[in-house]
C-alpha cells in the first residue's frame, strides 16, 4: 500500500489504543501518552519500507524488485524491528521513558499499538497484486491478496476523517476535510475514480464526521466504525475478486479449452468492487508453449459496464461485450524461459520477482504493471551476449511461476 495509507490508518490505530487504556492520573502524561501511541503506531506502520534503502545492493531493477517488500516484510523479522522501535523511542524521548516507568498502562498501550502497527503494515500490503511472503524463511512462497488497489482512497477517508474530527480547531477541521474532499473530486475528474465511488466515499466521510461529533471528546466510536468499514470494504473486494477469477476462468475455458489456467492477477480500481484489470497465466503442455493475457472486466456489468469504468486506468479497454475483454495477449515457448533462466543469472534472479512474466526480444518485464517493457519498473534487460557478473546476494524468494520451470 502507498505510506499515506499505511500512515493515516496507523494514526488512527494509535488513538484508538489511546482511548481504550484507563486515563493517567496526571493531565500532562496522558498528553504524553497520547502523543506515544500515536507516533508509534504510525512509525510501526511505516518501519518495515526501510528496506529501499538495501536497492542499491542489487542491479537494477533487481534491487528494487527483491529487496522492497524483502526481509522487513517477514513475521519473523517484525519482531527485531519492533524492539528496534521501541528501544529507539526510549534512548531519543525522555518524556515517554519518565511515563513508561510509571504507566503499566503506557507500556501494554505501547506493545499494543506498536504491534498493532508491523501487523497491519504487512496486512495491508498482502491485500494487492504485488504481494509479500510473510512466513519466510519457512515458506519462501509469494503471496497476493489481489483484492486492493494499492492507492485505495478508502483508507484515506477511514483514517483521516475521525482523526481530523478530534481536532480542536474548527478552522483546521474544515480545511482538512476540505482538502481530502477536494482531492478525491480531483481523482474523480481525472479519471481515476468513478462518481459512485467518489458518492461513497463522501457518504462514508460525512458518516464518521457526525459519529465523531456524537461521541464527544473522548469517544472512540466514530474510530472502530472506520476501521470496520474499512475491513469490511476489503471483505467485499475479496468477495469481487473471487467473482472475477471465476468469470476470467470461464472465459479462458472457452477460448482454449486445451490450456490450463495457472493464475490469474487481480488488480482492483480504487473504491471499486466492479472494475478490475486481470493478467492471466495459462500453460500448453503439449505444444511446449505459455500464454500470457491481459484484459479488463466488471464482475456487475447490470450495475457498472466496462465502457464505465475509470477511463485513467482502462488503459484504453474497451470491447463488444459489457463484462470481458481482452486487449493484449503473448504466447512464449517454455523452453526459451528455461534456457534463459539457466543461462542468464540475472534472469533467473528476476524470476523469484516476476508472477507474469513476458518476454521481448532483449527485455523480460512482468505484466501485472503494465503491457510493455517501456516505462515498466519491472523491465529487465536480457541480451544473452551480455556477460555482467551474477549477482551476490539475491534472497531466495519462491518463483512466482515455478510451475512453467
Amino acid at each position: 500500500m502507498d505510506n499515506l495509507s499505511h500512515s493515516l490508518v496507523g494514526l488512527a490505530v494509535g488513538e484508538l489504543v489511546h482511548r481504550t487504556l484507563p486515563a493517567e492520573g496526571d493531565p500532562a502524561q496522558q498528553g504524553t501518552r497520547r502523543r506515544l501511541m500515536l507516533f508509534s503506531c504510525w512509525a510501526a506502520s511505516n518501519f518495515p519500507d526501510l528496506d529501499l534503502v538495501l536497492s542499491g545492493r542489487l542491479p537494477m531493477p533487481l534491487g528494487y524488485l527483491l529487496h522492497h517488500r524483502g526481509h522487513t516484510h517477514t513475521l519473523l523479522l517484525e519482531v527485531p524491528q519492533a524492539l528496534l522501535l521501541i528501544a529507539l523511542l526510549w534512548m531519543l524521548w525522555p518524556g515517554a521513558r519518565t511515563l513508561l516507568r510509571a504507566s503499566k498502562a503506557a507500556r501494554a498501550g505501547l506493545l499494543a499499538a506498536v504491534g498493532a502497527g508491523f501487523l497491519l503494515h504487512l496486512g495491508m500490503d498482502a491485500l494487492n497484486s504485488y504481494g509479500v511472503h510473510p512466513f519466510y524463511p519457512f515458506d519462501a512462497r509469494w503471496m497476493y491478496g489481489d483484492m486492493v488497489f494499492i492507492l485505495e482512497p478508502v483508507f484515506w477517508v477511514a483514517g483521516a476523517v475521525p482523526l481530523a474530527m478530534m481536532l480542536g480547531s474548527r478552522v483546521w477541521r474544515a480545511l482538512l476535510l476540505g482538502a481530502l474532499a477536494a482531492t478525491l473530486a480531483y481523482f474523480t475528474l481525472r479519471g481515476f475514480l468513478h462518481w459512485g465511488s467518489l458518492t461513497a466515499l463522501l457518504l462514508f466521510g460525512a458518516g464518521l464526521a457526525l459519529l465523531q461529533q456524537r461521541a464527544g471528546k473522548n469517544g472512540k466510536r466514530a474510530l472502530c466504525a472506520a476501521l470496520l468499514g474499512a475491513a469490511g470494504f476489503v471483505s467485499m473486494q475479496g468477495a469481487a475478486m473471487q467473482r472475477g477469477k471465476t468469470i476470467v476462468a470461464d472465459h479462458l475455458r472457452l477460448l482454449d479449452p486445451a490450456s490450463t489456467l495457472l493464475d490469474t492477477a487481480m488488480t482492483a480500481f480504487p473504491a471499486n468492487p466492479a472494475c478490475w484489470i486481470f493478467v492471466s497465466a495459462e500453460r500448453d503442455a503439449v505444444a511446449g508453449t505459455y500464454r500470457l493475457r491481459r484484459g479488463m472486466l466488471s464482475v456487475a456489468p447490470d450495475m457498472l459496464a466496462l465502457d464505465a469504468c475509470p477511463a485513467a486506468l482502462s488503459e484504453g479497454m474497451r470491447g463488444p461485450t459489457a463484462q470481458i475483454v481482452i486487449d493484449w495477449s503473448q504466447e512464449t515457448s517454455l523452453a526459451r524461459l528455461r534456457t534463459l533462466q539457466a543461462s542468464n543469472c540475472r534472469f533467473d534472479a528476476w524470476l523469484r520477482f516476476a508472477r507474469m512474466p513476458a518476454l521481448g526480444t532483449v527485455t523480460a518485464f512482468d505484466v501485472r504493471f503494465s503491457n510493455t517493457p517501456a516505462g515498466n519498473f519491472t523491465t529487465l534487460p536480457i541480451d544473452e551476449a551480455n556477460r555482467q557478473p551474477c549477482p551476490a546476494g539475491v534472497p531466495a524468494w519462491g518463483y512466482p511461476r515455478a510451475d512453467l520451470l
